[in-house]
């Protein structure tokens, strides 16, 4: 007869929270859809692609060695759609594959980014992964990553001459609400939006699905949770991680003449799954 699982305090008490979590953002509200992608807008993705790699522009990212960034990295070579590559982090990520031996790796004091200007001068679009959790980093590590280091980050991307910025927010983002995540997210969209890019994408997922190599078991849960879920319920306030990098870079392929866009997690989904054939 098999043995009973226990569970410590510790990990029921992070199981609850992540059920909580998951159940307030089936409660939250969509703001809107967001930029979607219409039929036209998909049939021509392959060509503008294609257009956009011959105008050799330059990208950074920020938050490369989390989930979303390291494959948005993956994906951006994959696809050859710049001729340089720029990686901004607090270390040196290891690579192994022949198609990382070009990337450029800055390595930078988050805390005295000032000192590092010049990582952040002459790329043309800028990505922005960077963030923590409260239960790492606590209440103000948590406000000074996901606020402070992307703002200063937004603001040495601007002087350095970025046109099209794009950070990665959350789902209910707000600045008025009363849950701290929540409310940095939406403080740091908005102080962003005042720097004035040419350009301006914002991506607010839902819960994100990918097999992190980090053991969360509370995300584990929340996973199995939204996986159990109906197709209709799921994909309204969850997404795969690779759903949400194809939709960044079929977004930053396609001309706009929007200051700023704001695309909620259903959008994501439309133009993440745009085009089943990304490669080149």
């Amino acid at each position: 007869m098999p043995r009973p699982v226990v569970l410590s305090a510790a990990a029921v008490a992070a199981l609850v929270a992540a059920l909580v979590a998951a159940l307030l953002l089936l409660l939250l509200e969509d703001a809107g859809l967001g930029a979607g992608s219409s039929m036209a807008e998909t049939e021509a993705l392959p060509k503008l692609r294609e257009d956009f790699r011959m105008q050799n522009k330059s990208v950074f990212i920020l938050g490369a060695s989390g989930e979303t960034g390291r494959m948005l990295l993956k994906e951006i070579l994959e696809q050859s759609l710049f001729s340089r590559v720029t990686v901004i982090g607090r270390r040196k990520l290891n690579f192994d594959e022949e198609v990382y031996k070009n990337v450029n790796q800055e390595v930078v004091d988050f805390e005295k980014l000032d000192d590092y200007a010049s990582a952040f001068q002459g790329h043309d679009v800028g990505f922005c992964c960077l963030g923590t959790t409260r239960k790492k980093a606590g209440a103000e590590g948590f406000v000074r990553v996901d606020r402070d280091y992307v703002l200063k980050s937004a603001e040495l991307a601007k002087a350095g001459g970025c046109k099209h910025f794009n950070l990665l927010s959350s789902k209910g983002a707000d600045k008025s609400s009363n849950f701290l995540y929540l409310q940095v997210k939406g403080e740091v969209e908005d102080k962003v939006e005042e720097l004035k890019f040419d350009r301006y994408s914002i991506f607010r997922p839902g819960v994100l699905l990918c097999d992190r190599q980090e053991s969360r078991p509370g995300e584990w849960f929340v996973r199995k949770f939204f996986g159990s879920l109906p197709q209709s319920w799921a994909s309204g306030h969850s997404v795969p991680v690779v759903t949400v990098v194809k939709a960044m870079l079929n977004n930053a392929v396609r001309p706009s003449d929007k200051k700023k866009e704001l695309l909620e997690n259903k959008a994501i989904h439309d133009l993440g799954n745009a085009d089943g054939s990304l490669k080149p």
